[in-house]
């Protein structure tokens, strides 16, 4: 087996907001396995500033995981604890080698009958109007199910935006879910009972992570529901994992493959929670439409009936083309689009 890997530098149609800054590019990594005449593919996808494993080293590490493919997929996730988006990739790499076609990595009804996925629809940050045209654009296409990122611009501004929705749209028929990226601070508790007027469904990450006894009081008393995102972030082993939830007990988690160690990391987490009744869905955290094929495949076999973070292919001007498509609301897989006849030569292989 021949292993190699491909840096990828994604453009955004425009710059996206967060409270971490704004976002005009996204790198990203590719590992390509080769085998006889087979061939597999997955994406490493590392967010700066926000992933555990962005760190200097990151590429030195791919190449000691391609040099040392031999060793076989178990013993190099378990040496590669610290580098969950490479788990990840390796992950989808060893999937799509074993697999007939390899894009199809999971056989279900999503990727060979045209089954789709509920999922939100994201609002980016930015100028009041600019949000404002971003939700209209949602609500025409079909969303039951709308997310904003909160906290880059005057909390109360953002508050008047949600007010305008409620306004038009009770909580039967638009479910409203904010994300602060940990935008909040003392103030937070105050923050959560005014948001929680407003009929949302949740709030992820109020307050920044590994704050740990200001969030489990907070889960505690808080009248919104509070998902843990970014709380997962660097959190290694079923015992540390299970510590985390048991202390904070919150009221959902939200799993981003990229972030907490691919399938089996993300597989690790959906155990513990359920065992303490703790809510959760999957996020993607701006894959290409590679990475986001693979989460999809993979979260339609979790049969989780909520909707779910997927869909930010789109963002892209030079994305790969594929059978991914979202419309009214959700994303299906659609048998009769073709993977972009070039993607194997844009990636050089």
């Amino acid at each position: 087996m021949e292993a190699t890997y491909k840096k990828y530098t994604l453009d955004f149609k425009r710059p996206s907001g967060t409270s971490r800054g704004v976002l005009t590019q996204k790198e990203t990594w590719f590992i390509i396995l080769k085998q006889n005449d087979k061939l597999g593919i997955g994406e490493c996808g590392i967010l700066r500033g926000l992933s555990i494993d962005d760190v200097p080293n990151y590429e030195d590490k791919l190449k000691w995981v391609c040099a040392n493919i031999h060793l076989g997929l178990d013993t190099l996730l378990n040496t590669l604890t610290e580098f969950p988006s490479i788990q990840f990739g390796l992950e989808q790499a060893f999937l799509s080698l074993a697999s007939e076609n390899p894009f199809t990595l999971f056989k279900n009804d999503f990727s060979t009958s045209e089954a789709s996925i509920p999922i939100n629809g994201l609002i980016w940050m930015g100028e009041e109007s600019y949000m404002h045209q971003q939700i209209q654009q949602k609500l025409e296409d079909g969303f039951s199910c709308i997310k904003m990122k909160i906290g880059a611009i005057d909390f109360d501004k953002e508050i008047a935006l949600l007010k305008s929705i409620r306004a038009k749209y009770k909580k039967e028929e638009i479910e409203l879910r904010v994300d602060a990226n940990g935008a909040f601070k003392e103030d937070a508790l105050v923050k959560l009972k005014i948001l929680s007027q407003l009929d949302l469904h949740s709030i992820e990450q109020p307050i920044k992570q590994g704050n740990y006894a200001q969030i489990k009081n907070l889960c505690a008393v808080t009248p919104l529901p509070i998902a843990l995102d970014e709380e997962l972030i660097g959190v290694f082993g079923v015992t540390k994992k299970e510590e985390l939830l048991q202390t904070i007990q919150p009221q959902y988690i939200i799993l981003k493959p990229s972030l907490v160690g691919g399938f089996k990391g993300c597989e690790e987490w959906i155990s513990i929670a359920e065992k303490y009744n703790i809510g959760w869905w999957v996020t993607s955290a701006l894959e290409s439409n590679i990475g986001l094929n693979a989460i999809a495949q993979w979260t339609y076999g979790l049969q989780n009936k909520m909707p779910q973070g997927l869909g930010t292919g789109g963002l892209y001007t030079n994305n790969f083309n594929s059978p991914l498509e979202v419309s009214n609301g959700a994303i299906s897989y659609r048998k009769n689009l073709n993977w972009q006849e070039n993607l194997i030569k844009n990636l050089c292989i």
